[in-house]
């Protein structure tokens, strides 16, 4: 049991109520009370991450998710694994080492390059701390053009509560059928005139389902504080400050062993790896943000972000045998790890309005960098054969601080860019955008340069039909090739691209519901092609960068109000993804990529204190091997809950019932043959919060 630290903690939805007030004909005035639902609408009509602006997204010539914060509520989610589960281009990758990896339109997302915390990039290697976040931004395909290197099938962008001075005080605790517990407390408010506070506070304990062989079970010990500042220099100016630590030590799980049908070897309980294992990490980011208004068409924002990451990892490392059978013994090469990653972003964007000749321009010019260091010690213990049923091994006394050679990577890059959405008819707008980049790397220093472009048309205010086309990059991770048998040996390699094109539609229906679909097809060119020379006396082979990966599918999803009394999110997607021209997976999908997912969440409101809600995910088949010998099945998982309000001496208080995986169903969720996820048991929850 790891030790209790103290806090508590909380962050919880402020729920709305609706009034109005009407002039009668006669010229009296009458009092109109509108009664709305006390539980906040579904849908979002902008995205700041897409286009680094405060976009319409009918204006928005991409598709973009927002998951917001009612519904990270609703579901009592604790992971952004179990947020991103609400948009169907979205499947989870392994777990282990008490982290998530996720894929978007069938693309891994990297931890350095795959996800923004309020526009900044965001080293991701940990469980994010949701209960910071405001809603959830998933923006597909490419995104180079304003954020620099990152995968092509998008980034998931996470926007924070901010400051407000309308004062806040809430409270809440939940628990779990195995003991877990988490509390939490997110307050705001005006600490004195122009000068206000956002603070969330989180104390949780996890303990999971899976065990030992021990018989100990697995735990997690989380702690989140969190604090941000404004103040209101003067009517132009802004000035934000925050500074957030997250301190989370759990046990190590590495995931579970498939056998070649796709079956988990042995009980899905069992933990392979040995009681003494663990991570242990910690994570500040400190930051400042600043806006000017230099009248209420231009503006100038500033920001900056320190993240740094500090991780001890002690693993047991247990290795699966290629042809492992339940009871055979496996091979444990344990070792003590330290690692310390910096991460310093900032950026400058300058937006701006006006027209010219008649054609309106909404421009954005800016220029953003980035700063990475990684260092790491590690100390290795002798590698040891355990058999199932034994006595566990023991722990071995080793300690990363006797490493005497630090091992470390550093580079910086940053990135000029520009970005204008031009209003040619009521109907018609453009969107055109390039982008410069530099890295800075010993011996892989690389510039690129991407493109962007999109057409949309609006047949009416509701609707907006488009067409986009945006390149991405990913930075090769050296600049020559090794091998000297090569003929290319010494060549300097270009980034890795990405291209895809769009065609979409959205159409918000009644204000209350947006609709939309997708078709895509993305591109990923300049991965490593080696093909054997014959005929060559000096060379043995020739490698160039003529790899090929291409994913095509397309997207439906609605999000809203169905009916007064019924809201929904709903997604689904196909996908064909495959590997065109690659020197081991010609031919192949790559591991985690179903070709069919789907996903709704629904609330519908008995009451106006009263309402229930409802769940389907659904993940088609997967491969678990990148040589697709291995197929992990498809499932549904199907979720229930309710929120009901009352007050309790003029308090009012909202208790939350949860039933996660109500069918109870078995199913196999991200990751391979040595380090797949079990998908979790039924699971009941429970939540109390009061507001004072």
């Amino acid at each position: 049991m790891f030790k209790q630290k103290t806090s508590i903690a909380a962050s919880v939805v402020t729920l709305l109520s609706l009034s109005s007030q009407a002039l009668a004909n006669d010229g009296n005035m009458e009092t109109i009370t509108v009664t709305g639902s006390y539980f906040n609408d579904y849908k979002v009509d902008n995205a700041s991450g897409a286009t680094r602006t405060n976009t319409s997204l009918l204006e928005t010539a991409q598709a973009v998710t927002v998951i917001p914060e009612i519904i990270i509520d609703e579901q009592l989610a604790t992971t952004l694994g179990e947020v991103l589960a609400n948009d169907a281009s979205l499947s989870a990758g392994s777990t282990q080492r008490n982290r998530e990896v996720f894929n978007s339109r069938g693309f891994t997302l990297s931890s350095s390059t795959g996800y923004l915390r309020d526009g900044h990039q965001h080293w991701s290697h940990y469980q994010q701390p949701i209960e910071t976040l405001s809603r959830v931004e998933v923006i597909k395909g490419p995104s180079s053009i304003l954020y620099g290197q990152s995968a092509p099938g998008g980034l998931i962008n996470m926007v924070t509560k901010q400051p407000i001075a309308t004062g806040l005080f809430d409270l809440s605790a939940d628990i779990d059928q195995n003991g877990s517990s988490r509390f939490m407390l997110d307050a705001a408010g005006a600490l004195v005139e122009d000068l206000s506070f956002r603070s969330v506070l989180v104390k949780q304990d996890v303990t999971y389902s899976r065990e030992y062989q021990n018989g100990e079970q697995r735990e997690r010990d989380r702690f989140l504080g969190s604090l941000a500042l404004n103040y209101l220099v003067s009517d132009n100016l802004s000035i934000n400050l925050y500074y957030d630590q997250t301190q989370d030590k759990a046990g190590l799980d590495t995931g579970a062993w498939l056998d070649a049908n796709g079956k988990v070897i042995g009980d899905d309980k069992t933990i392979y790896d040995f009681a003494w294992a663990f991570t242990d990490i910690k994570v500040n980011n400190i930051g400042a943000k600043a806006s000017y208004y230099f009248n209420p068409h231009w503006t100038l924002k500033f920001g900056y972000n320190q993240q740094t990451f500090e991780r001890q990892r002690f693993e047991s490392s247990p290795k699966k045998p290629a042809d492992y059978q339940l009871g055979d013994s496996y091979t444990s090469k344990p070792y003590d790890r330290f690692d310390d990653w910096q991460f310093k972003t900032a950026y400058l964007d300058l937006t701006g309005e006006f027209s010219l000749a008649g054609i309106e321009h909404n421009v954005l010019l800016g220029v953003n960098s980035l700063d990475y260091y990684y260092g790491q010690l590690r100390v290795l213990a002798p590698a040891q054969q355990y058999t199932p049923g034994q006595t566990p091994l023991s722990k071995p006394n080793i300690h990363y601080a006797t490493d005497d050679s630090l091992y470390n990577s550093e580079y910086d890059y940053y990135g000029v860019y520009f970005q204008d959405l031009i209003t040619l008819h009521h109907h018609w707008q453009v969107v055109l955008g390039g982008r410069f980049d530099q890295q800075n790397k010993d011996s892989a220093d690389s510039d690129s340069f991407v493109p962007k472009f999109g057409v949309l048309y609006h047949p009416k205010d509701n609707a907006t039909l488009y067409v986009n086309y945006a390149e991405g990059f990913e930075p090769a991770s050296s600049e020559t090739l090794n091998d000297e048998t090569d003929k290319n040996h010494g060549m300097a390699l270009s980034a890795v691209t990405s291209k895809q094109v769009e065609l979409g539609a959205k159409w918000q229906l009644s204000d209350r519901l947006l609709l939309e679909t997708a078709i895509f097809d993305i591109e990923k060119s300049g991965a490593l092609i080696s093909e054997s020379l014959a005929n060559e006396p000096d060379f043995e082979s020739i490698t160039t960068q003529a790899g090929l990966q291409r994913h095509q599918g397309f997207e439906l999803s609605a999000q809203g109000a169905v009916t007064d009394r019924l809201f929904v999110m709903a997604s689904s997607m196909y996908l064909q993804a495959e590997y065109e021209k690659d020197n081991k997976y010609q031919g192949l999908t790559p591991v985690d990529a179903p070709k069919w997912s789907a996903s709704l969440w629904s609330r519908y409101e008995m009451t106006e204190k009263l309402a229930l809600n409802a769940g389907v995910f659904y993940q088609g088949e997967r491969y678990a091997d990148s040589n697709n010998t291995v197929t992990k099945d498809a499932y549904t998982r199907v979720d229930i809950g309710a929120t009901y309000r009352t007050k309790i001496s003029g308090i009012s208080v909202d208790y939350r019932f949860n039933i996660e995986n109500l069918l109870d169903t078995d199913y196999l969720a991200g990751g391979g043959l040595n380090n797949v996820t079990i998908g979790a048991e039924r699971m009941a929850r429970l939540e109390v919060k009061t507001a004072f």
